[in-house]
């Protein structure tokens, strides 16, 4: 059991809900960040406030925290160094403003509402404004094979198809003819794109082009 998890079932928190599969997969990605002065971190979708404290306990009292919700009654939860707004995420107007305010971020996690509409404009939105160095990572991405949500298995337009074209940018440098168009700024500042269930990441860094190299002496 991850550090985190085990804070989570202690249950000395507000009411959060998470899927177990998700903790090691937050650690993997979150864990590097733990410490940095002053750390960012937005995360799309507060509901009760939990996944706030929790958070807060895994990246110390120095992290500044900004939540996103549809549901005014969350700005209670904000305070210290924890910051709430109020809107949609599928609206890139208010999207800015945030960025704005608190940008860039270190973090960005989507936990919102999970249609592949929102997942997208805030990815397409949001992604710029992670750090140099930063992670994103949109969790719930079973919706994608669910039609209620606007996705269904292999369906144009989900957040997983949509994941799954950002490999050929990742990849733009190797892309003939270069006409394309793959290669983008997100190639030249994305290292990975991982795949869990359920869950993409995006890690960032500056990417330089790709060289070849050799080394070693000829032997007869």
């Amino acid at each position: 059991m991850t550090e985190l998890e085990t804070f989570f079932r202690a249950g000395a928190h507000r009411v959060c809900q998470k899927w177990e599969s998700y903790f090691p997969v937050y650690e993997r990605h979150f864990a590097p960040f733990r410490g940095l002065s002053n750390l960012r971190m937005l995360e799309i979708g507060i509901s009760q406030g939990g996944s706030l404290d929790l958070w807060r306990e895994f990246f110390g009292h120095q992290a500044v925290l900004v939540g996103i919700d549809i549901n005014e009654g969350c700005k209670r939860f904000e305070g210290g160094r924890s910051f709430v707004r109020i809107g949609s995420q599928e609206d890139p107007e208010f999207l800015r403003a945030v960025i704005d305010e608190f940008g860039p971020f270190d973090i960005v996690l989507d936990d919102g509402g999970h249609t592949m509409r929102q997942q997208i404009v805030s990815f397409e939105t949001l992604y710029p404004a992670v750090a140099r160095r930063g992670v994103y990572l949109c969790e719930d991405c079973h919706t994608s094979y669910q039609a209620e949500f606007g996705g269904g298995t292999r369906a144009p337009g989900s957040f997983i198809e949509f994941a799954k074209d950002k490999i050929d940018e990742l990849n733009g440098w190797h892309v003939q003819p270069a006409s394309r168009g793959c290669l983008t700024d997100f190639t030249r500042s994305t290292t990975s794109i991982s795949f869990y269930e359920s869950i993409v990441v995006f890690e960032k860094s500056p990417v330089l082009p790709p060289r070849y190299v050799e080394a070693g002496a000829a032997r007869p």
